[in-house]
């Protein structure tokens, strides 16, 4: 079965070094090639891609927004950051936003071979020292975003607190409750409670 890669890069010389790099590296692969943000999301709308290697810096500029546009048309496509940026909080940035991995175009060829194969086979080449960081930040970067009462359940909540106990303690009413939780969630990116423990010990 092939590997369909999708390449996004405004540079012809970069997709075609990114090919001749992936050729003989993975099993069966296809490359698909896009020179432009609109190009890649009329790919994807049409062909299954195991694979997206999007350079930041294209000409739209449209940055992160590019990762929500992507997962509008597949919420589970995975999606590899190639760029020449090497800055940390750039590539946090770009984990937050819920890539599937970061590598900078500055770094040795088998750090991006490696970092693709990582991708297609186990979903993520991210270490978890990123992901820590990038959970701290993100909780940094929203905690002036909470009203103080979404505080307040916050910390209830990662006390272990249920709903109906914070209801009570707090005076509101379970559905409040329930609105105030799922704003938390959104805000701080967290599916569950114990994503937002996490984030509130780093």
């Amino acid at each position: 079965m092939n590997q369909n890669v999708l390449i996004v890069d405004d540079h012809a010389i970069v997709r075609s070094g990114i090919e001749i790099l992936l050729t003989d590296k993975l099993e069966s692969p296809f490359f698909y090639e896009a020179d432009c943000f609109e190009k890649c999301l009329d790919i994807l709308s049409n062909f299954k891609i195991d694979l997206v290697i999007l350079d930041i810096n294209l000409p739209e500029g449209l940055k992160t927004t590019m990762i929500s546009k992507i997962r509008s048309i597949n919420p589970i496509q995975k999606i590899l950051i190639f760029s020449a940026h090497e800055e940390e909080e750039i590539k946090l940035k770009y984990i937050r936003a819920g890539v599937n991995g970061f590598v900078s175009k500055l770094e040795e060829e088998k750090n991006f071979i490696e970092a693709v194969i990582e991708i297609l086979a186990n979903g993520s080449s991210i270490s978890n020292e990123f992901i820590f960081k990038a959970n701290a930040n993100n909780l940094i970067d929203s905690k002036d975003k909470l009203s103080n009462r979404e505080m307040e359940v916050a910390k209830l909540l990662i006390k272990g607190f249920g709903n109906l106990e914070i209801a009570n303690k707090l005076n509101l009413k379970m559905s409040t409750v329930s609105t105030y939780k799922n704003r938390i969630f959104e805000k701080l990116n967290v599916s569950n409670v114990i994503e937002l423990v996490t984030i509130f010990n780093n």
